[in-house]
C-alpha cells in the first residue's frame, strides 16, 4: 500500500537526485527520524553524499537546502550540520494519515508487495511431558511471527511439528506400564503423563537395570509391539488433547500438524539412498555426514545401533514441507541451543543437493530464579501453574477495581488481561533477550506491558463512548497544530514501517515497542489536551486523532495475539 510516510520520503529522494548532478545508488540514501523536533520532522545524513560529490557534508546539506525548494506536503527544508532536514505540513500531513486509518481500518499499516509462500513452524512440544512456559515464549512467538508475516501480505502456513516418539517416550510408558498402570487416571491425562516422565526419569538415573528396559520399550517401539504400540497410541492422545486445549486458551492456531513419527521411516530410508550415493559415510558403525571442511563437524544421521535421531527424521521433514506444501522458504522457530545443530543441518541440505530456503529463528530461554528449566528434574514452570497463577492476580485486581461487576465479567476480563500480561511480556524483548518473568511488572497499568496497552485502549474507547462518536464528517485538520499532535501523526504514520521492520527482522518486539510510545503519547495527549470541552472544529479534530490512536493499537495489540478492552 502506498502509504502517506513512504510517499513523503520517496519525495525527499527524488528532490534530492534532481538537485544532484552526479548519479547515485538512492537505496543508500537514508531517510531518518532526527532526535529532536526542532531538528525538523525528517532529516537525511549526507555523508553518504559527500563521498559522491566530493564535498564536506556540511556543504552538501546546505546547498541542497538553498537549492530544494519546499512545498506541498514538506512545508520547510533547512540544513542542521551534516544534515538536510524536513518538516513537514502538519494540516496535510494530519488529514493523510487519519484518512488512511479511517478508510484501512483493520488493515491499516499492512502491506501487498512480492507475497511469499512461507511455512512457518513452532510450538514443537513433545508429547508424554508437560507443557512449560520455554514451549509457551515459543508458541507466542511463533504465532505472532505469523500474524506479522500475513499482515505483510505474505502467504504463511503455520505448522507444528510435535516430538511423538523417542527416548522421552519409552521412559514415560516404561514408568507408566511399571508404576502407575493400576491407579485411577486423574482428569487432565496430559499434566499427568509429565508427571510420569518426571518420576520415571528420576528413577532410571540411579539404576542401571531400569535404564536397560527403557532400552528395550524403545526398541519395541521401533519394531511395532503391539503391546507398547497400543499403549503409545492411547496416551499420545491424551498429550495430544491437552496441547489443543492450551492453545486454545493461548488463541494459537496451526494450518498442519507434523508428527515425527510420520517421518521416521521416510528420514531411515534417505539416509540409506545417501549412504549408497557416498554422500553420507559410515564412522564407527554410525551413519555421519563429514562437515568439517565448512567448520561443522561431523554431523550424526543416525546411530551405530540403527535407531534415528531428530537429524534423521529432519531430513525426511524438510522434504516434504518443500514438496506437499511448494513453498518459496521454510522457517523454523526454535531455541538458541539448537543453532548449531540447525547450521549442521541446513549445510547438511544443501550439500545433498537440497538447496532451498530455510531460516531458523532463534530465541532465548525463560528463567527461573535459581536458573533455567529442565522437564527431566521436575524443576520446571508448568504453563498451567504459571498461566493460573497470572490469571488468580489479574482476578483478584479486577475485583477490587470493579466491585459492581458480575463474576462472569470479572472472570473473562482478567483472563484477557492475563493473556495480554503473559504474551506482551514474552514479546517486548528481542528474541536474544533471556526472560525473567516479573508478574508485578507484567500485570502493570502504567509500565510497559500488555495491560498498559490495553488500559490506553479502553481510555480511548471511554472518550469516544462520552462523546458519542458514531462517524466523523468534514474535519478541520488545521487544528492538529500542537507539537504533541504532530508527534502523534508522525507515530501513526511510522506504523506501516514499523510493522515492515519487524516482518524484515522476524521481530515483533519491534512492534511492542512502537505500540507503547504511542500508548505514552496519547497519555501526554490526554493530560494536556481537553478533547470533549472543545470548540467543536477542535472537539472533532481530536475525536478523529484519538479513534485513529486506538485503531492502530488494536492493529498492533492483534498482530501479537492480544485482544483490547473497552473496560477494564
Amino acid at each position: 500500500m502506498d502509504y502517506i510516510i513512504l510517499k513523503i520520503k520517496k519525495q525527499i529522494i527524488d528532490l534530492i537526485a534532481q538537485a544532484i548532478e552526479v548519479d547515485f545508488d538512492l537505496h543508500k540514501l537514508e531517510v531518518v527520524v532526527p532526535p529532536d523536533s526542532m531538528m525538523g520532522d525528517l532529516a537525511v545524513p549526507c555523508f553518504y553524499l559527500s563521498k559522491i560529490t566530493r564535498q564536506s557534508p556540511n556543504q552538501i546539506a546546505q546547498e541542497l537546502a538553498e537549492k530544494i525548494n519546499s512545498g506541498g506536503v514538506i512545508k520547510e527544508i533547512k540544513n542542521i550540520g551534516a544534515y538536510l532536514n524536513f518538516f513537514i505540513d502538519p494540516e496535510i500531513l494530519g488529514k493523510s494519515v487519519n484518512n488512511e486509518i479511517q478508510k484501512n481500518k483493520d488493515i491499516y499499516g499492512g502491506a501487498k508487495n512480492s507475497p511469499k509462500k512461507i511455512m512457518l513452524e513452532f510450538s514443537q512440544p513433545n508429547t508424554h511431558k508437560e507443557f512449560h512456559v520455554g514451549h509457551l515464549r515459543n508458541a507466542i512467538l511463533g504465532n505472532s511471527l505469523v500474524n506479522i508475516l500475513r499482515f505483510s501480505g505474505h502467504k504463511v502456513t503455520a505448522v507444528n511439528y510435535i516430538g511423538d516418539i523417542g527416548a522421552h517416550v519409552a521412559k514415560c510408558l516404561w514408568a507408566y506400564d511399571k508404576f502407575y498402570s493400576a491407579k485411577e487416571l486423574p482428569e487432565n491425562k496430559g499434566k499427568f503423563l509429565g508427571q510420569v516422565y518426571t518420576d520415571g526419569s528420576q528413577k532410571i538415573e540411579s539404576n542401571l537395570e531400569y535404564k536397560k528396559e527403557v532400552d528395550e520399550v524403545l526398541q519395541k517401539l521401533e519394531t511395532g509391539d503391539k503391546k507398547w504400540t497400543a499403549l503409545w497410541k492411547k496416551t499420545r492422545k491424551w498429550s495430544l488433547d491437552d496441547f489443543d486445549r492450551i492453545y486454545k486458551i493461548l488463541g494459537v492456531k496451526f494450518d498442519h500438524f507434523f508428527y515425527e513419527s510420520e517421518v521416521e521411516k521416510p528420514g531411515k530410508k534417505m539416509v540409506a539412498e545417501l549412504l549408497e550415493q557416498g554422500v553420507a559415510q559410515k564412522s564407527e558403525g554410525a551413519v555421519i555426514i563429514d562437515l568439517e571442511k565448512y567448520h561443522l563437524k561431523q554431523f550424526l544421521l543416525l546411530k551405530s545401533d540403527g535407531s534415528s535421531l531428530y537429524s534423521t527424521k529432519e531430513l525426511a521433514l524438510a522434504k516434504l514441507k518443500f514438496e506437499k506444501f511448494k513453498i518459496d522458504e521454510s522457517i523454523v522457530v526454535v531455541d538458541s541451543r539448537q543453532s548449531f545443530y540447525l547450521q549442521q543441518f541446513f549445510k547438511t541440505m544443501e550439500v545433498i543437493g537440497f538447496d532451498k530456503k530455510m531460516i531458523h529463528i532463534p530465541y532465548e530461554f525463560v528463567t527461573l530464579k535459581d536458573g533455567a528449566m529442565a522437564s527431566r528434574k521436575g524443576n520446571v514452570v508448568l504453563f498451567e501453574d504459571f498461566y493460573n497463577q497470572v490469571v488468580d492476580r489479574a482476578t483478584i485486581e479486577t475485583k477490587n477495581r470493579h466491585e459492581d461487576w458480575p463474576e462472569k465479567k470479572i472472570n473473562e476480563v482478567a483472563r484477557k488481561i492475563a493473556l495480554s500480561a503473559i504474551k506482551f511480556n514474552m514479546l517486548k524483548v528481542g528474541n536474544n533477550s533471556v526472560i525473567t518473568f516479573d508478574i508485578d511488572e507484567a500485570l502493570s497499568f502504567d509500565g510497559f506491558s500488555g495491560p498498559y496497552i490495553q488500559y490506553t485502549c479502553s481510555r480511548i474507547s471511554s472518550v469516544l463512548k462520552k462523546a458519542k462518536v458514531t462517524t466523523f464528517s468534514t474535519i478541520d485538520y488545521s487544528k492538529l497544530n500542537s507539537d504533541l499532535e504532530k508527534e502523534i501523526l508522525l507515530q501513526l504514520a511510522s506504523f506501516p514501517e514499523v510493522v515492515a521492520e519487524s516482518a524484515k527482522n522476524y521481530d515483533p518486539s519491534q512492534v511492542a515497542k512502537y505500540l507503547f510510545d504511542l500508548a505514552k503519547l496519547f497519555s501526554a495527549f490526554y493530560q494536556k489536551s481537553p478533547i470533549i470541552n472543545s470548540t467543536k472544529e477542535i472537539k472533532e479534530a481530536r475525536l478523529i486523532l484519538v479513534d485513529s490512536i486506538r485503531k492502530v493499537l488494536i492493529n498492533g495489540l492483534d498482530l501479537l495475539g492480544i485482544e483490547p478492552l473497552d473496560q477494564m
